[in-house]
């Protein structure tokens, strides 16, 4: 499988300040969902407060206006999903659609503050699914519990029509001899067939398909991706494809006469023993790691070599939390007590750390965890 860093990138890098971050849950359904603009607009009222004492209204105002313009998209609140995570600063400005409940709360500060993606995102059995028929295209994202049709890039071709255009398959030309070559006799025919021309529309549209999702989603995601498509779809689509995320295995069948939740249930099952392997190969390189002082389950000695660059792999407990934080002027750990609304973890603080170091991190369940620490880290050197 692909390595897969599900945070986006530019969320790790340094952003121009101020930076707001807001998340909220939000509703599927009406009537639930019509209350979700009048609390959005009370964090972003929040936002707006706290960012006045500290950068000033001039500053401030651009980025309050780009979310008072978010409230009052009425579509975007309709398609909604479970939760929201909304991301502004001078220079960017990004919403994401989350299949999982986050606690309410609006931060002003000069990084993003993108704790609570940690575990939402790091669970590496995320995937998308891509629905195809020689007509239509659908991308879906989820895990094993849930799927979800995703808005997918502008520039990916939602139709045949969208992608060709009124363009017309030229015909293949050939050339026939008559009387032998020593004569010299050539005639040139035009030589097409509706079939012929069909097919090559079909290739075309889905290489056109292909390069789209591959720069436009896969490359973005890093997520694993299946193909749900006929036979003959999978393999004229496999012949043309250069995404790396593209999994050998497919869905081979209709994708139309599919449900959502049959669709997930059969990637699940694509992907699910490419996922265990992966998990598998981890722990025996940790436990190798471990023999050779290369690995440690030890959260201050992960910690100190986390912010120096020094961690490859980190594993972190699904349902683990540390209340606290990392002291990255003094090296250490600096934990705390767990109160309602404290969303400090120093697991969390870990796996931000090493994300932004290039290091990779995975969330597992307790029962795959090769540790009682509900850590696990592989250096890249003692």
């Amino acid at each position: 499988m692909n390595r897969v860093t599900p945070i986006p990138e530019e969320l790790l890098r340094v952003q121009t300040s101020p930076c707001i971050s807001i998340y909220m849950q939000t509703s599927r359904c009406y009537p639930e969902n019509a209350q979700d603009p009048l609390r959005f607009k009370n964090l972003v009222s929040k936002a707006e407060s706290d960012a006045l004492k500290s950068v000033g209204k001039r500053v401030i105002a651009p980025l309050i206006e780009r979310l008072r313009m978010l409230q009052e998209e009425k579509d975007f609140w309709n398609h909604t999903l479970e939760g929201l995570a909304i991301f502004v600063s001078p220079d960017y400005f990004k919403v994401f659609k989350l299949q999982q409940a986050v606690n309410e709360q609006a931060y002003v500060s000069d990084v993003f503050f993108i704790k609570p993606l940690i575990r939402i995102y790091q669970m590496n059995e995320r995937f998308q699914v891509l629905a195809l028929t020689k007509t239509e295209v659908h991308l879906f994202e989820g895990n094993r519990y849930r799927l979800d049709e995703i808005e997918m890039d502008r520039e990916v071709p939602k139709t045949m029509i969208e992608a060709l255009g009124t363009e017309i398959t030229p015909p293949h030309m050939t050339i026939a001899s008559y009387g032998g070559v020593a004569q010299g006799s050539f005639m040139r025919h035009g030589h097409s067939s509706r079939k012929d021309e069909e097919e090559l529309d079909e290739e075309r549209f889905f290489r056109a398909v292909d390069h789209a999702i591959t720069e436009r989603h896969s490359k973005p995601s890093g997520l694993p991706l299946i193909l749900a498509a006929l036979p003959q779809h999978q393999s004229v689509f496999r012949s043309v494809s250069r995404n790396p995320h593209l999994l050998e295995d497919g869905i081979a069948g209709d994708p139309r006469l599919l449900e959502t939740d049959a669709l997930r249930e059969l990637a699940w099952k694509v992907l699910e023993p490419q996922w265990q392997r992966k998990i598998d190969g981890l722990l025996a390189r940790f436990e190798e790691a471990l023999s050779k002082a290369l690995g440690s389950d030890n959260p201050f000695y992960i910690t100190e070599a986390a912010l120096a660059g020094n961690v490859s792999v980190l594993l972190l407990d699904q349902q683990r939390i540390y209340p606290g934080g990392i002291d990255a002027a003094a090296g250490d750990i600096s934990f705390s007590k767990m109160t309602p609304g404290n969303e400090h973890d120093v697991l969390e603080d870990l796996a931000i750390t090493v994300l932004g170091k290039g290091g990779e991190v995975l969330v597992l369940p307790p029962e795959r965890m090769p540790t009682v620490s509900g850590v696990a880290a592989i250096f890249r050197h003692e």
